[in-house]
């Protein structure tokens, strides 16, 4: 196999897993790995605008998604890792007692301001807001982040008191601090997975990087982002 340039489309939570884990094959086969990140919304606007590339990395029900439009290949999915959500405050600042569920519903009612994503995770605490009946009473304090932009910005700029997103995510941002996952009876794990674009020039690549990712090897870089191995 010639030596190739991979397109790959993908979503936020991986990012820092997928740069290194490239890093690494870029040296191994000799490939080379050219990764463009952004919230969720914005990768379905551009793959609905007929970009082209040759793997694309999303939350699994949204790679399933693609290939019911038609843009993934059928039978292309792999599921690479997956996330919890967490919960960070800005740097320094009092951290909330998340251990159980009542000292979560607690924290939301006492936050001021409370910032969640565009992506799986926010969509997944709109509905654990309404669960825990206090979708009401925060309302107001809610702030929901353009796709393609951390929750940590919020957070960082006191826009959001406290804030919530995949903990890959959060764990790098600067100028926040990540306090834990969710507690154990509300946390939800999003897997994320890879597909080749039915337009992929170089979809024996993409499927060789695909491999990379998922090898054994790769489960410590996974982890140390943040994320668990699929």
């Amino acid at each position: 196999m010639a030596n190739a340039t991979i397109e790959v489309l993908s979503t936020q939570a991986p990012q820092q897993a997928c740069r290194e884990l490239a890093t690494q094959f870029e040296s191994a086969t000799g490939h080379k790995v050219e990764a463009d990140f952004t919230g969720t919304l914005n990768v379905r606007k551009r793959l609905a605008a007929g970009e082209a590339v040759d793997l694309i990395i999303m939350a699994a029900s949204a790679i399933d998604e693609q290939i019911k439009l038609g843009t993934v290949v059928a039978g292309s999915r792999v599921d690479l890792a997956k996330s919890g959500v967490g919960v960070a405050v800005r740097k320094g600042a009092p951290r909330p007692d998340i251990g159980s569920v009542e000292g979560f519903r607690k924290a939301l009612l006492a936050a001021k301001s409370i910032g969640y994503s565009t992506g799986p995770s926010g969509d997944y605490m709109s509905g654990l807001f309404e669960r825990l009946r206090v979708a009401r009473e925060i309302e107001g304090k809610l702030k929901r982040t353009p796709s393609g932009v951390f929750v940590g910005t919020l957070i960082e700029s006191g826009e959001a008191e406290i804030g919530f997103q995949q903990t890959s995510e959060l764990v790098h941002f600067r100028g926040i601090d990540y306090v834990g996952p969710l507690p154990d009876a509300l946390q939800h794990m999003t897997v994320f997975s890879a597909g080749i674009h039915v337009g992929a020039k170089h979809a024996d690549a993409a499927r060789a990087l695909v491999r990379f990712l998922t090898a054994p090897a790769a489960a410590p870089v996974i982890r140390k982002h943040g994320l668990e191995p699929a």
